[in-house]
């Protein structure tokens, strides 16, 4: 009997059989030594690309545009710092030049050059819910401000509870909307036995691309002489008990003292690589099934064991797994009659850096997107416990719900179904914003996530191995069915996506992001239905420039200012869609 009429017999096993051990192997060889936790823009990555290729060829499949198994796009990886770093600290008629042994740029800080008068502004801390501003009755536009880091009434003992208001990007942007030049941190070591862990090597830390102002680290010594300069001693121990014992601001113009600064980044850029291979069927229609091969190389801003940095983060299960899946429904189907729908299988890379590969893909289609009847994505498929599987997004396509009726798991796997969650933070999300049904599919966070110890070794492989056989039996409906499913909208829930417009910060906006940022402003990937930003009429692809007042420049803005307001408030929007300049007024409303 064909495979695609299996369906009909309602006690019919799983008409797929992918080879669990084959299936290891090559989740071994993604996470292996040799290839140091495949890091976009690495040497490795691009090993990993070669192997993917490699094997999609010995299948017998062909590149989608019968030309390049790769589809390249460019990447920004980091920063590096140039050769015009220089400070002078200028007291009245005294000019000192400072050591470059004594501060040091962050990789998110702006270029160029300035000299401007100096202001203490504390921990550089605005919190309306503590009704704390270290701003509050002081001017800093066009001038440099010098603060402490961390927070007030800081526990010592627990330094790293502490709040989003004390992160550097948080720091930077709250300086900027209060119209300063440039920032000036200083370790606040009088909250931390007086020690001082000198200064942060230069890295690329989370925050944006160029935040808009300067963002350079002091030590303590040089930001006292600053202080001191008004003939006081020992300002800086003085100024943070004081915050710390009244919980108020103590800023102030530094009289008489201003800084010439020169700041030099350069940015590093690569380019990296997709990687497809396709199924023809015997229409123009296809099912995409894709998951991301990249991983964090020896550890980045992502990590989630700091003190590992510089060991390979393998990424076994993160995506080791679902991409060797993608290779395995690749062999079987290959060995299959041609379908009736062809079959696009895709990895994708950048997706740790903010799924930059699929929106690129759905930005630069190598097959027409409205072809496209479903995408299934596969993140993390490797470690399922219990049996447990979930299965995101069956809302999004009209006859997912019958689908996911007809075809069940082979035991003992059980589908965890969440409907709404068409947007997540994995690559099908590209795919929604362009009115394509998905399906995702995911086994669950675990201890070992963004951690050096995510191994082959802790990989269920029989498991995930039946996953694939169903996944293949939803692919086989999926390309073989009378009709297609049409793209439903869902009602997101608001928590849906952590990075989005903003999502966990503040009252409720609706706006997903395109983390490919243009050039200036936050650009909508897409807007939610019913929500505010749907109700003033704003759409997927304008670009955000200011909101309330407030000039947006990066998402990171965007997260500021939304945060700073309450659910209620009417505020002014500014976008830009195409050549014309679109105003319109949003009312926020509450998350929920």
């Amino acid at each position: 009997m064909l495979r695609r009429f299996l369906w009909l017999i309602p006690l019919a096993v799983s008409a797929a059989d992918v080879n669990s051990k084959i299936y290891l192997d090559e989740v071994k060889y993604l996470a292996s030594p040799e290839l140091k936790g495949r890091a976009t823009g690495s040497p490795e990555i691009e090993k990993a690309a070669d192997y993917l290729v490699g094997l999609y060829k010995s299948f017998g499949l062909k590149p989608p545009d019968g030309k390049s198994y790769k589809q390249a796009f460019p990447v920004t990886l980091g920063a590096h710092l140039g050769t015009k770093n220089q400070m002078r600290a200028i007291e009245g008629d005294q000019d000192a030049e400072i050591p470059r042994t004594a501060y040091q740029p962050f990789s998110f800080s702006s270029s160029g050059t300035a000299k401007e008068p100096l202001v203490f502004a504390g921990y550089g801390i605005t919190d309306k819910e503590k009704h704390y501003d270290d701003y509050d009755g002081i001017d800093v536009t066009g001038k440099f401000v010098l603060i402490l880091r961390h927070e007030f009434k800081e526990d010592p003992k627990n330094p790293h509870g502490l709040s989003s208001h004390a992160g550097l990007a948080e720091k930077a942007v709250n300086a900027k909307m209060h119209g300063a030049k440039g920032v000036f941190i200083v370790n606040d070591i009088y909250n931390h036995g007086g020690e001082d862990k000198g200064l942060d090597k230069f890295a690329v830390v989370e925050g944006p691309t160029d935040v808009g102002i300067f963002f350079v680290q002091v030590k303590p010594e040089f930001a006292e002489l600053w202080l001191d300069a008004g003939g006081k001693k020992d300002q800086l121990r003085m100024l943070t008990e004081e915050i710390n014992r009244d919980s108020k601001p103590h800023s102030f113009e530094v009289k008489g003292v201003s800084i010439d600064i020169s700041v030099d980044i350069k940015h590093d850029t690569a380019t990296a690589h997709n990687v497809l291979a396709y199924l023809p069927g015997s229409t123009s229609e296809y099912v995409v099934i894709g998951a991301h091969y990249d991983h964090l190389g020896l550890g980045d801003e992502h990590s989630l064991a700091p003190s590992q940095i510089g060991t390979i983060h393998p990424g076994a299960d993160d995506n080791a797994s679902g991409t060797a899946g993608v290779v395995e429904l690749a062999r079987w189907f290959s060995k299959q009659p041609k379908p009736k729908r062809g079959i696009l299988f895709l990895n994708f890379a950048g997706e740790e850096l903010g799924l930059l590969g699929s929106e690129y893909y759905v930005n630069h289609p190598i097959l027409p997107l409205a072809d496209a009847v479903a995408m299934i994505n596969m993140d993390m498929i490797g470690r399922i416990h219990d049996g447990k599987v979930y299965l995101a997004g069956s809302g999004t396509g009209s006859t997912f719900p019958k689908l996911l009726e007809d075809v069940k798991p082979p035991a003992p796997l059980v589908t965890d179904l969440n409907e709404k969650a068409g947007y997540g933070a994995s690559d099908h999300t590209s795919f929604t914003t362009k009115g394509v049904p998905v399906l995702f599919f995911f086994s669950g966070l675990h201890a070992d996530y963004h951690k050096p110890s995510d191994t082959a070794d802790k990989i269920d492989a029989p498991d995930a191995a039946k996953l694939l056989d169903y996944i293949a039996d939803l692919m086989t409906r999926l390309e073989s069915d009378a009709g297609r499913p049409q793209y439903q909208r869902v009602a997101e829930p608001t928590q849906a996506m952590s990075s989005s417009s903003g999502s966990g910060y503040g009252p409720n906006f609706g706006s997903i992001p395109d983390f490919d940022e243009p050039p200036k402003g936050v650009r909508f990937a897409d807007v939610r239905d019913g929500t505010p930003a749907a109700k003033a009429g704003l759409r997927a692809g304008d670009i955000l420039i200011e909101f309330d007042g407030k000039e947006i420049a990066n998402l990171y803005d965007f997260t500021y200012a939304l945060r700073a307001h309450k659910p209620g408030d009417l505020v002014l929007v500014k976008v830009l869609r195409g050549s014309q300049t679109i105003e319109a007024n949003v009312l926020l409303t509450e998350r929920r």
